[in-house]
């Protein structure tokens, strides 16, 4: 297939290259252009808009602003990024021959937090903040789009698939796992070994086996939610890191109540551990990946989670 990929530059751009180079055809977008090996020519925006790219067979949507965890970020910027680019992109795809067309959403879309046990494909989005929102927001222009080409054509030959990962994770990211990662290596115990948390997390190679059956299998249309099928808690992760390291994990299980009670004296006083911070650190968060891999025909993803972890951490390591 001849495949265009937006944001092809970046952490998940450059590992679909690598697990998509030798069976395909791969064109970027992207807003630099140096040139990358299995990519036969990056081209800009200015390229889509003036309608310039050359026929593709499928786009994966990638482009988009990452969730700032500090808040430094003005919430328009995500919504004129992440959903201004996603329109741009899906016009461009409903105009032309192309015939599958992947976004790369977010589990944020859905839910801040998880209501009940597992986070499905089916709960009512309820986003928090100018990240989950903006992306909510493409998910909804793609949706409402791709019905009104439904109702006018009545054809269902393009497929349109809404990607919702948790965390994603893999040798040279340096996201959320890399900051856990330091406080690690610098052998600062965690004191909040009392709160036995359940995350999931998504592994780079599960992601990119996942884009693959889609570009190859006739998947119905729809959102799929994307993550390993082990859920890991903040303890295990932590123990995982320590193996690696070839360190004894110093994890202080103290007691609920009197980490709670300093979280609350942290929120009077404006203090880094506050409540709201607490709950990050602490709370559930699981994903069901149960969708995605019975529309692929697979029972299980073909990396576990504390595999991926463990490849994540070693390359921090080199």
């Amino acid at each position: 297939m001849n495949i265009l990929i937006t944001g092809i530059h970046g952490f998940v751009g450059s590992n679909l290259v690598m697990s998509l180079r030798d069976k395909h055809t791969l064109y970027g977008l992207d807003i630099i252009a140096p040139e990358k090996e299995g990519v036969v020519k990056t081209f800009s925006w200015e390229d889509l808009e003036q309608r310039r790219l050359p026929a593709v067979d499928a786009i994966i949507h990638l482009a988009g602003k990452a969730h700032d965890t500090k808040n430094q970020s003005a919430a328009q910027v995500y919504f004129d990024i992440n959903t201004g680019l996603t329109q741009k992109a899906f016009d461009y795809f409903l105009e032309t021959d192309v015939r599958k067309f992947i976004f790369f959403s977010s589990v944020k879309a859905a839910a801040d937090f998880v209501p009940g046990e597992v986070l499905t494909e089916e709960v009512v989005p309820n986003p928090v903040g100018p990240y989950g929102e903006s992306k909510i927001a493409a998910e909804n222009y793609i949706l409402e789009n791709e019905e009104l080409r439904m109702k006018s054509e009545g054809c269902q030959e393009k497929r349109v698939y809404i990607l919702r990962p948790c965390m994603i994770h893999g040798p040279g990211n340096k996201g959320n796992l890399n900051l856990l990662y330091g406080v690690v290596k610098r052998g600062i115990p965690w004191p909040l070994g009392a709160f036995e948390n359940r995350r999931s997390f998504t592994s780079v190679d599960n992601l990119c086996y996942v884009i693959g059956g889609l570009l190859a299998k006739d998947v119905a249309s729809g959102i799929y939610n994307m993550g390993d099928d082990e859920a890991l808690s903040t303890n295990e992760l932590i123990t995982l890191m320590c193996e690696v390291l070839g360190r004894k994990p110093h994890i202080w299980r103290l007691h609920r109540g009197v980490m709670e009670a300093c979280a609350a004296v942290g929120t009077c006083l404006h203090l880094p551990l506050n409540k709201e911070r607490l709950r990050k650190l602490t709370e559930n968060y699981v994903v069901s990946n149960a969708k995605i891999k019975k529309a692929l025909g697979i029972e299980r993803m073909p990396v576990r989670a504390e595999e991926g972890i463990r490849r994540t951490i070693r390359s921090f390591c080199q």
